[in-house]
């Protein structure tokens, strides 16, 4: 089905491309999806061949006709800036191939505050221990971020929105200042997908995403990507081949059949998370909404200048409350499941906290947190059970 490029025609939408995206029929035998190749070995014709490494394949670690579909169909969703994907065998795994690709012993990273809590978990345990030192920073730093670079400051990592908290970090104008130091940039990029934000052509080099959740789709994969630029690429390539990452053959076709419906997906949980989040906002019980594509929140202009979209992630703070009424609450929930993760195709909530585990930055919402994903459920189902839901919190405060 893929065809190569063609001068004289129109580069595909996005869209498209998670359509069309690594696919080739002819080498399916004409079948549209690729086989599912569970395999190590791979047998030379010839000992001159094995010697010489000749071969479209060389061993299971190192890709299959299963994990080129993928690859290929994520890199044209990266862009053309994207110089390559390396799959891991889950988000955190993805994150510790792209910090270990660029860092080393004496050096200097800087984090920003609301990373995702393993990521930071990461740099103050297996960074810290390989001499590497971490600084966390405000995510609304921007520019600003000037001020804490070092002569061994090596890399940035940043996630926008943030985690729980959704921040919006200003990526451009933190890449630009960064990159004339010659330092790396990585973004955490799960909450947007390179379909609503493409992290490669606003200065990062290199992008990842836990492909478990929207790329997945359905709550039944473990699955980490990272995209490279030019740049970053043979050092990505080689950590991944050194740290020996792959993963498991079902997940990535998974993650492939996943990957062609995500266009109508995020725009499914686009539209109802901002109808979710509005609904929420209006309540007496609410005391904020944490959603940039609002546009009373404070990242909405830079959500609006960089990113095409958003998906079903947000966060709500609560009015003053006793934990035992949240909890209350909580456990009243009919269509809502607890439990960590998100990006299927159901609705989840979480009570989260970021006051223990923020350092450069203080957290003091004034009430309790939640954190939401609003699935593909029908909304008035999902209104009714929120509804019950906050009789119930009224009742046990």
């Amino acid at each position: 089905m893929s065809r190569p490029p063609s001068d004289t025609q129109p580069p595909l939408d996005p869209a498209t491309l998670l359509v069309t995206g690594g696919r080739d029929t002819a080498a399916q035998k004409g079948f549209v999806n690729p086989p599912v190749v569970h395999g190590s070995t791979v047998l030379y014709p010839s000992a001159e061949d094995l010697l010489a490494h000749r071969g479209e394949y060389h061993y299971g670690r190192h890709g299959s006709p299963t994990t080129r579909a993928l690859t290929q169909a994520l890199q044209e969703l990266e862009g053309s800036n994207c110089a390559g994907v390396a799959l891991a065998p889950s988000g955190v795994s993805a994150i510790s191939a792209a910090l270990l690709a660029v860092l080393k012993a004496g050096d200097h990273l800087l984090v920003s505050d609301s990373i995702y809590r393993p990521t930071r978990s990461m740099c103050d345990d297996l960074l810290l221990g390989l001499g590497i030192e971490t600084t966390y920073f405000d995510p609304l730093i921007g520019a600003g971020i000037t001020s804490l670079f070092r002569d061994n400051t090596r890399a940035v990592f940043l996630e926008a929105p943030g985690s729980q908290s959704l921040d919006m970090s200003d990526i451009p104008a933190i890449a630009a200042v960064a990159r004339a130091r010659g330092i790396w940039i990585i973004n955490d990029n799960t909450w947007a997908t390179p379909l609503l934000f493409r992290s490669l052509d606003k200065g990062v080099d290199l992008s990842v995403q836990s492909a478990t959740k929207y790329i997945g789709g359905h709550s039944d994969i473990m699955l980490g990507t990272v995209a490279a630029n030019g740049r970053a690429w043979p050092k990505l390539a080689a950590a991944i081949r050194l740290l020996g990452l792959c993963a498991g053959p079902d997940d990535v076709f998974l993650a492939l059949r996943g990957l062609r419906t995500l266009a109508v997906r995020l725009a499914r949980h686009q539209a109802a998370g901002i109808e979710m989040a509005n609904w929420l906002a209006a309540r007496p019980e609410v005391l904020r909404v944490l959603h940039p594509a609002l546009p009373g929140d404070p990242g909405h202009a830079i959500w609006k200048r960089d990113f095409s979209g958003a998906c079903g992630l947000f966060s709500v703070i609560l009015r003053p409350a006793p934990q035992a009424a949240v909890n209350a609450f909580l456990n009243s929930l009919r269509l809502f499941g607890m439990g960590f993760s998100w990006g299927g195709f159901e609705s989840l909530v979480i009570p989260f906290d970021c006051a223990s585990y923020r350092t450069a930055t203080v957290w003091q919402p004034g009430g309790p947190g939640l954190r939401f994903h609003i699935g593909l459920e029908n909304l008035d189902d999902l209104k009714a059970d929120l509804a019950q839901g906050f009789e119930v919190l009224a009742k046990a405060r």
